[in-house]
């Protein structure tokens, strides 16, 4: 049977029930994991908490992040601690159903294959969608939106929050970029893992990556993240991610998928929502609103973010992350060592 490591970052004590959640659903799989890694996010208490939490807790491992603050260097950590032949990452406020993990590993059955990703569902805090929000913008909580590819197909890209990698595939290209994707309680970024498949496939142009959406994971959307404001935000914040990933990796490939989600799958989305207000039917003309600013707030990051590329020459950092950290391996439920140096994004 494959081996799996699991993966899981966190950085604050106000997520704790969601994070034993996702360590509970890990251990619940019909493929067993190999491992599981929670890395913690230069968050001492939290840190000490879940050490003892999990003390005598067989195949849960707690860590601190051995990079800069933010979720890339925390699952640099987790990869280079890690020791199964696939990397899985699931995000902390998220649970995997059953079957995660079998999906995953069926997709390494191919040895072409190096990420498998799965899909991603929203859980709203307040027990339903906002008649206002676009299913084509569900990438602003971190889940699958109208328009992703569906079924069991390659990819550009997986979505970090529910993904795996082939070990081989971060020897190849190395690890996620810091100085991309989320920071703790900082605007809301993302596309660290736009950017590492994108390197990858450069890399190795004959890889393949996957999407198989019967991997499924539910991840929790709270009141605050239901709100326009956190909308408008997260994707202008998407628009500055993508103009990091388009200066790391150029135009052609950063934006390759995008062209076609803003040629066609928005205008439909549009189509949609003034269609449902003709027809009277609730939220339709919020839906129909809420795509065109979440487009002109994603346009306008994107403008800004390009700009403030090239008068800073911005530049990434791309650790070796290809094999096990003496600084970073620790034992089972112990606090991991290392020095310093949260959404899925489309």
């Amino acid at each position: 049977m494959i081996s799996i490591s699991v993966v899981v970052c966190a950085y604050t004590e106000d997520r704790w029930e969601d994070i034993l959640a996702a360590v509970a659903s890990v251990r619940a799989q019909s493929h067993t994991a190999h491992e599981t890694l929670l890395v913690v996010d230069h968050n001492t208490p939290l840190l000490d908490r879940l050490a003892k939490e999990f003390k005598e807790t067989q195949g849960v491992r707690v860590l601190a992040n051995a990079g800069p603050r933010g979720l890339s260097a925390g699952r640099n950590t987790g990869i280079a601690a890690s020791s199964g032949e696939i990397i899985a990452f699931l995000d902390d406020d998220a649970v995997a159903e059953r079957d995660w993990l079998r999906h995953f590993a069926a997709g390494y059955e191919d040895p072409r294959v190096l990420a498998v990703g799965g899909r991603t569902l929203p859980a709203w805090e307040s027990g339903r969608r906002p008649r206002w929000f676009p299913e084509e913008f569900d990438w602003v909580v971190g889940c699958m939106y109208r328009g992703h590819p569906t079924g069991r197909v390659p990819v550009r890209n997986v979505l970090g929050g529910n993904a795996s990698f082939r070990r081989t595939a971060f020897e190849i290209a190395g690890g996620f970029a810091t100085g991309i994707g989320r920071d703790g309680d900082k605007r809301p970024l993302g596309c660290e893992e736009t950017e590492l498949c994108i390197r990858l496939t450069r890399a190795r142009p004959d890889a393949v990556l996957l999407i198989d959406d019967r991997a499924v994971i539910h991840h929790r959307v709270p009141a605050a993240r239901e709100r326009f404001g956190y909308f408008r935000t997260r994707a202008y914040a998407e628009g500055l991610s993508k103009a990091l990933v388009s200066r790391s990796v150029g135009a052609d490939k950063g934006l390759e998928s995008e062209r076609r989600y803003t040629t066609r799958v928005l205008p439909a989305g549009v189509g949609r929502g003034l269609r449902d207000a003709v027809l009277a039917r609730p939220g339709g003309a919020g839906r129909a609103g809420a795509i065109v600013a979440g487009v002109v707030a994603a346009a306008g990051g994107y403008l800004v973010g390009s700009v403030r590329a090239r008068r800073s020459g911005a530049t990434f950092a791309v650790v070796d992350v290809s094999g096990p950290s003496p600084a970073t391996r620790g034992t089972e439920g112990a606090r991991g060592t290392g020095t310093r140096g949260g959404e899925g994004s489309r």
